[in-house]
């Protein structure tokens, strides 16, 4: 099942066009990841596709409608997105941050009512960081951070989370413990999850389906079985690379790589 699309979308910034045309299409209730060289549009794709930025043609549709002609509020009850690198103001506390995952159920007051409390702790509860309620975002680790605003972004209560690129600056463990979290929420909550991912092997691992990006273009779209091939990723990243299967779980996986040389 898919709901939602994107239709000859292009994005540009000033005179240069970033992503040119493009045709999608999510998969619900599963993961996918967008993979891509840099400059090559993924986070420019995710924020046009979140109404952050404007794209200059085509429609994003969901539910068989354009977001574009849809009430901000009522958006921000369907999908929720988390930057590459979030800030929060000086001095919030956990509890105070994932608060403001509620803001589109808020009449006019901006007061929180007996159903964003449950939310919140239930946000907190599911990300693991309970604990953290009334302590300062600041203080946190930067895994214990980003496990934070995930837990925001489900405060939100969205059946749809763009991630740009969740793993960045954490360490491996902490990667991993980002990425399990999302892949919980996606089997127990049947909570669709688009990320940018850098790392090759962690799309195979975590993603249902994957898109390939070079120039704004889609080069491969589908299951990571058809996408991490050595002929796709040539074509995206200009390696050369020898390609494997996890022992664990049986997905490819990128061994060993060289850098092509000379070629476009």
């Amino acid at each position: 099942m898919v709901r939602l699309v994107t239709e000859a979308i292009s994005i540009s910034y000033g005179e240069q066009q970033i992503v040119k045309n493009l045709d999608i299409q999510i998969p619900d209730k599963k993961i996918t990841a967008i993979i891509g060289s840099n400059g090559c549009g993924k986070s420019t794709l995710l924020k046009a596709i979140t109404r952050i930025i404007p794209h200059q043609s085509g429609t994003v549709m969901l539910d068989g409608k354009d977001i574009s002609k849809e009430n901000t509020k009522t958006l921000a009850k369907q999908m929720a997105i988390l930057p590459q690198t979030p800030e929060s103001a000086s001095g919030l506390t956990v509890g105070e941050l994932v608060s403001y995952g509620r803001f589109p159920y808020q009449n006019s007051f901006g007061r929180l009512t007996k159903r964003d409390y449950e939310m919140i702790d239930w946000a907190l509860e599911v990300t693991g960081t309970t604990s953290y309620k009334y302590r300062p975002v600041d203080a946190l680790s930067g895994g214990q951070r980003q496990r934070v605003w995930i837990a925001m972004a489900l405060a939100q209560e969205t059946e749809i989370i763009f991630l740009d690129e969740p793993t960045t600056y954490l360490d491996m463990a902490h990667q991993l413990e980002v990425l399990e979290l999302l892949q919980q929420l996606n089997y127990e909550q049947d909570r669709t999850i688009v990320m940018v991912l850098h790392d090759l092997n962690q799309a195979a691992r975590f993603a249902d389906s994957i898109i390939a990006l070079k120039d704004g273009q889609i080069v491969k779209a589908g299951p990571c079985e058809e996408v991490i091939v050595p002929d796709v990723l040539r074509e995206v990243f200009q390696i050369d690379a020898v390609i494997g299967r996890d022992p664990r779980t049986a997905k490819p996986m990128c061994i060993t790589y060289n850098l092509l040389k000379g070629e476009n």
